[in-house]
């Protein structure tokens, strides 16, 4: 009888996460890819992706300390159900749970010390994932975030000064009413007068008292929708994928839905306004706003795909994947043509880019009995110099490797 309940004690503390069988609609396999089985996705020669673990409930954001790797589960955004997962041997591992009870986790990273940052709906905390009690030892880094509208998953990036940059997502598309009324083009927007204001980054400085309000954070730039995607350059530059807006054909029906906006890559300064939503593309003004002074307006480095939504982003310091050693990575999440794919851009010192995007992963259109559609959402490189991928759709992680 002790020998089973110490059996069943240790089965209770691990709390496997996801099963290793691929769901019903997981991908067909077929060979091998750097040692994990290969699924049917498009990539340049010379490189191939493999399926490292499925059943995950809707993993997001991705963190490694030590040879462990974390995911934050989003749990179909279900709140008090998200979860942070711990795989060992950088996803060889079966999987534990953490952390759980977290109110919708989306951005996951690892600070110096080891311990994990998440951002929650509303608030971003910080924990020791190796503690024997990691929920002891949690502390609240940043409150009062939003918690309603179009965009209030939290995503941030730890900056290499020691500081934190925080996405505060806009609450609507373009500046409408809640009951989808045109603004008022004569009147500032409403949400950019709110503490913080929405459609901005914020900051915490390097030492700040924790934790620190949202509303009496730094305003680092404002004019971003909904900014999702960070990575920075050699020289410190802060590159950020900003998500455009949708509908703009409601507005103006000679514009085109399906082509217009769109999503915008940006070198970060310091009080710029990057022109949400006064403005779009390259600061051309709104319909909404059809007088509006876009020339003051900070341009983007580079027009993404419309409609692409880029949810991460990494800048690529490894070698082992031929052709995108120190190029931009950008995880497109995005359902529709230019979405749900992978893409590589090149920006050199202050954020300044060379030609055009060029898929790295793509092939993600839904194919019977070989491929589902997918859709990535976070990008982080393994120091193998491989490069895991979570994708929601799925609900699984894959790693994109040479062959």
């Amino acid at each position: 009888m002790r020998l089973l309940l110490g059996l069943f004690a240790l089965f209770a503390f691990a709390q496997p996460a996801v099963a290793r069988k691929a769901p019903r609609e997981g991908y067909a396999t077929s060979g091998q890819c750097d040692g994990f089985p290969r699924v049917s996705l498009t990539t340049p020669a010379r490189l191939c992706v493999g399926l490292v673990a499925t059943g995950i409930g809707f993993p997001r954001g991705l963190a490694v300390v030590g040879t462990d790797l974390y995911v934050a589960d989003l749990a179909s955004r279900t709140p008090g159900r998200g979860r942070i997962l711990r795989f060992a041997n950088f996803g060889r591992g079966a999987p534990v749970v953490v952390l759980s009870g977290l109110n919708q986790p989306n951005g996951l990273a690892a600070g110096a010390s080891g311990k994990l940052y998440v951002g929650e709906v509303g608030r971003i905390i910080r924990f020791d994932p190796r503690a024997a009690d990691p929920r002891a030892t949690i502390t609240e880094v940043m409150t009062g975030l939003p918690k309603d509208g179009r965009h209030d998953v939290t995503a941030f990036t730890l900056s290499p000064d020691g500081g934190m940059v925080v996405n505060v997502g806009s609450f609507s598309d373009n500046c409408e009413s809640e009951n989808g009324g045109a603004p008022n083009p004569n009147t500032p927007c409403p949400e950019q007068k709110m503490r913080p204001p929405r459609g901005s980054l914020i900051r915490i400085p390097p030492g700040a008292a924790l934790p620190m309000s949202a509303a009496s954070a730094e305003v680092l730039a404002t004019g971003l929708r909904n900014a999702m995607a960070f990575a920075y350059l050699p020289d410190g530059k802060l590159m950020v994928a900003s998500n455009g807006r949708d509908n703009i054909d409601s507005a103006d029906p000679k514009l085109s839905d399906d082509t217009l906006p769109h999503d915008l890559l940006l070198a970060m300064d310091k009080g710029a306004n990057y022109g949400w939503p006064y403005c779009f593309d390259a600061n051309r003004p709104s319909p909404e706003y059809p007088r509006y002074d876009c020339g003051r307006m900070r341009r983007p480095a580079m027009l993404l795909a419309p409609h692409a939504a880029p949810l991460g982003m990494i800048r690529y310091t490894g070698t082992k994947l031929p052709g995108l050693t120190g190029k931009l990575l950008l995880a497109y999440h995005g359902y529709r043509a230019r979405g749900h794919r992978i893409v590589a851009i090149a920006a050199g010192l202050g954020g300044a880019v060379a030609g055009s995007e060029t898929d790295i992963v793509s092939g993600w259109t839904r194919a019977a009995g070989v491929r589902p559609q997918g859709f990535p959402a976070a990008l982080i490189e393994l120091p193998d110099g491989s490069v895991l991928i979570a994708e929601d759709q799925n609900r699984c992680l894959l790693r994109l490797s040479a062959l």
